[in-house]
């Protein structure tokens, strides 16, 4: 993920910033139930070859990859759908080989996302929503990723496009232009929690705007980006854990968190990390990776 990334972070403030004041009011009138919420902890992506005798077993061949993966996480951001929609074919196999727990977050297609319509006119939602519907259970939220051009102006459209997108296809949103920030991009928070749909909150060393902090839905995706296991990732993980158990002690159902590193080899060190304080601090259902060490000679499943 190269948006908002830095050559240089000695200078960056990563103070977690507080909840928008919108925030605060939908955290108040949440129901705290008695069942535990869900954390799902995962990276951008099953195939790397890199994780070969740690994530994934000695010798894995390719084609097993997501079955490990599935086993080893609990969610996905699914950013292969940003380039073409999968067939039926695509999605039977990804159900059947991923963990009967596992959730997929499949990103919208650029060519919906960073058209100037958002597809509005063409049948791309339709086509996509479909697909992604075979996932069933396993479908986690879906979220577009508007383009750095795509400026509050633009609400209308964003609108339209709201209303022509399936209530039954969970969906949440991510901006990235600076005036979505503003006292006047509240409007676009707004909308989306009339709509229930949630936001998408990203964590990068050089666009602090993005973590904005405005929840709109009992439900909200985290984009985290690292720096190579820098002390800092971890001071932040940890801040994070503080405030994700804040939110499901007020009655928070759901949480994605997505785990990016350089070339993103690293990002399961920084899920594990994430997983374990997780488990520690917050009453939440949720899962990270094990890795496989040498034993005496044996490589451990598991």
């Amino acid at each position: 993920m190269k948006f908002g990334k830095l050559p240089d972070i000695t200078n960056v403030d990563f103070t977690l910033p507080p909840d928008s004041p919108k925030t605060e009011i939908l955290l108040q009138n949440l129901d705290i139930s008695t069942e535990l919420a869900a954390v799902y902890i995962g990276c951008t992506g099953w195939s790397m070859k890199e994780w070969i005798g740690k994530v994934y077993p000695p010798k894995t061949p390719i084609k097993e990859f997501l079955w490990y993966y599935s086993r080893q996480f609990n969610t996905i951001e699914l950013n292969t759908t940003h380039y073409r929609i999968p067939d039926q074919d695509t999605i039977d196999k990804w159900y059947k080989q991923s963990a009967p727990d596992f959730k997929f977050c499949p990103k919208v297609p650029q060519t919906i996302s960073h058209s100037q319509s958002l597809a509005l006119g063409t049948q791309l939602i339709s086509s996509f929503c479909n697909a992604v519907a075979g996932l069933k259970e396993k479908l986690g939220c879906c979220f577009i990723q508007m383009p750095p051009y795509f400026a509050l102006e633009q609400l209308p459209v964003l609108e339209n496009f709201l209303n022509r997108w399936p209530e039954e296809i969970p969906l949440a949103v991510e901006f990235r232009d600076a005036s979505w920030f503003g006292a006047e991009g509240q409007k676009a928070f707004d909308l989306l929690q009339k709509k229930e749909m949630a936001t998408v909150i990203t964590d990068v060393a050089g666009r602090r705007d993005v973590l904005h902090q405005n929840l709109t839905l009992e439900k909200a995706l985290v984009r985290f980006v690292g720096n190579g296991l820098h002390p800092t990732d971890f001071q932040r993980i940890d801040a994070w854990v503080e405030r994700l158990k804040t939110w499901l002690e007020r009655g928070m159902k759901e949480v994605y968190f997505f785990t990016h590193e350089p070339d993103n080899i690293l990002a399961p060190d920084l899920s594990l990390y994430l997983a374990e304080a997780v488990k520690g601090a917050c009453r939440a259902k949720t899962r990270g990776p094990v890795f496989h060490e040498e034993k005496g000679g044996q490589i451990s499943l598991f």
